[in-house]
């Protein structure tokens, strides 16, 4: 069985395993990714954010906390959705429950627009990059991050098992659907290549300012086998946008 969007998370086996591998200390989320989004996040104090499928809103507690004004989170998952409502308990936060490509977006009333590892999963972008486009204020930023293209041009590595040493590229240039072997699930991932990403922002109106692969550091790291093998291959790509 395949599964498409959200609808993995509502498998409470995988939902059970997922959240065990990513918030382990050394799991990519923490160690290379969140380090990434927060440094083209900046300053977020005072500020109203949307975060596009926020999962359960764990990064939403964090910026509430640290002095963010409004926290809207987006998440298709009913499962992950009762999460988030539990980790915002006690904020003032916002969450509804949809599929982003069917969510009512605001209109030039957000500071900041935030996705973190979620649009991969989206089978279209130009109307999502648009939707944030019309959400932001002027001057407003959407910072988001993806699977970096190179590993979802093709999961043929990932027969070699879960801690690989090397991953192939293959079809690079052909974009489209791909399936991806994950926690003993088939989840369905759409590979875009990096002048896709580009030119679909700059088509929106952004101005791409930043672009991020996750160079792992070392102080992120409890060993040093995990950090030398996280040297190899780039698993996240991120970008930093301001609405022009």
């Amino acid at each position: 069985m395949e599964f498409k969007g959200p609808a993995v998370y509502e498998e409470t086996d995988f939902l059970t395993n997922y959240l065990r591998r990513r918030n382990r200390v050394d799991s990519p989320n923490n160690s290379i990714e969140k380090p990434v989004i927060y440094e083209l996040l900046g300053s977020f104090q005072h500020q109203r954010i949307l975060d596009l499928g926020c999962g359960d809103a764990s990064f939403g507690k964090e910026l509430l906390a640290n002095g963010a004004c409004n926290y809207h989170g987006v998440e298709g998952s009913g499962q992950m959705i009762d999460l988030a409502i539990q980790n915002l308990a006690g904020f003032s936060g916002e969450l509804t429950q949809s599929k982003l490509e069917s969510f009512d977006f605001p209109k030039k009333s957000v500071d900041t627009v935030t996705s973190r590892l979620v649009i991969h999963y989206l089978k279209e972008v130009d109307q999502l990059f648009r939707d944030v486009h019309a959400s932001l204020k002027d001057g407003g930023k959407f910072i988001f991050s993806i699977q970096h293209p190179l590993t979802t041009s093709s999961f043929a590595s990932k027969e070699s098992g879960e801690k690989r040493s090397n991953w192939i590229v293959d079809d690079y240039f052909i974009e489209g659907e791909r399936k991806e072997p994950w926690i003993d699930k088939i989840v369905v991932k759409y590979h875009r290549t990096v002048e896709n990403y580009f030119t679909a922002l700059t088509q929106a109106g952004f101005n791409v300012t930043g672009l991020r692969e996750g160079m792992p550091s070392r102080h992120h790291f409890q060993d040093e086998e995990g950090y030398e093998r996280r040297k190899r291959i780039p698993v996240i790509l991120a970008f930093s946008c301001l609405k022009g």
